[in-house]
């Protein structure tokens, strides 16, 4: 672990999407962080004493190998069947990287990670998307680091930057029957990405288990 910095050190991996973003700005303003790395594709054009940015993507990973060291390691990579229909790339992006992620981090000494995943994965289904998140929950799980956290939100809520028409309609049709999921369906109550966040942050910040899983209610019991 870095001995030239007092408090805690997180990597990022996902500083550009929607929940990471919130991430990404929620470490930067925690005094528990000491530093913050992130690994992006691209520079981000932001500037933070607290924040080490490394350029890189699933195939740098390897070659990053030496700077990937923190105590914490947050996970919220993904990406939609429209901007990747190739089911071979989305799973790399899905699947591959978070797992590579992972095991990197763990070997450079991260004791916790957080994954960002969805409501309902199940490795053995037959639907692809439901398939890869149970896969990658597995394989993140199989990693052995001392604390697993993993979030498994339904639709995620809030104002994206990038324009998805049918997303907008599913977020306001959510909006109204949020309230009719009760009981075992709670966990598929839409939350707001910067909730998921927030209680992503709240999760590393209380004593935990070997893996722990937040669903719905859980991360709203962190809020």
């Amino acid at each position: 672990m870095s001995t030239d910095v007092k408090g805690k050190t997180a990597i990022l991996f996902g500083a550009s999407g929607f929940v990471g973003s919130y991430l990404l700005e929620g470490l930067l303003n925690d005094p528990d962080y000491a530093q913050v790395t992130i690994v992006v594709r691209k520079n981000l054009n932001i500037s933070h004493a607290k924040l080490k940015m490394l350029i890189g993507d699933y195939h740098a990973l390897p070659t990053l190998k030496d700077e990937i060291v923190a105590d914490e390691v947050f996970i919220a990579l993904g990406t939609t069947k429209k901007s990747t229909p190739d089911q071979k790339i989305y799973y790399q992006v899905d699947h591959d990287y978070p797992v590579l992620a992972a095991r990197i981090a763990k070997e450079r000494g991260a004791k916790s990670v957080f994954l960002v995943s969805a409501v309902g994965p199940d490795a053995g289904s037959g639907i692809f998307y439901i398939r890869t998140k149970g896969e990658t929950e597995r394989d993140v799980i199989a990693q052995d680091l001392l604390h697993t956290h993993i979030f498994r939100p339904s639709m995620i809520m809030g104002d994206r930057k990038e324009s998805r028409t049918l997303e907008k309609a599913l977020i306001k049709i959510f909006s109204i029957i949020n309230p009719l999921f009760v009981g075992p369906m709670q966990k598929y109550r839409g939350i707001e990405g910067k909730n998921i966040a927030k209680a992503m942050l709240a999760a590393a910040k209380k004593p935990a288990g070997k893996v722990n899983i937040y669903e719905w209610k859980e991360m709203n019991d962190l809020l």
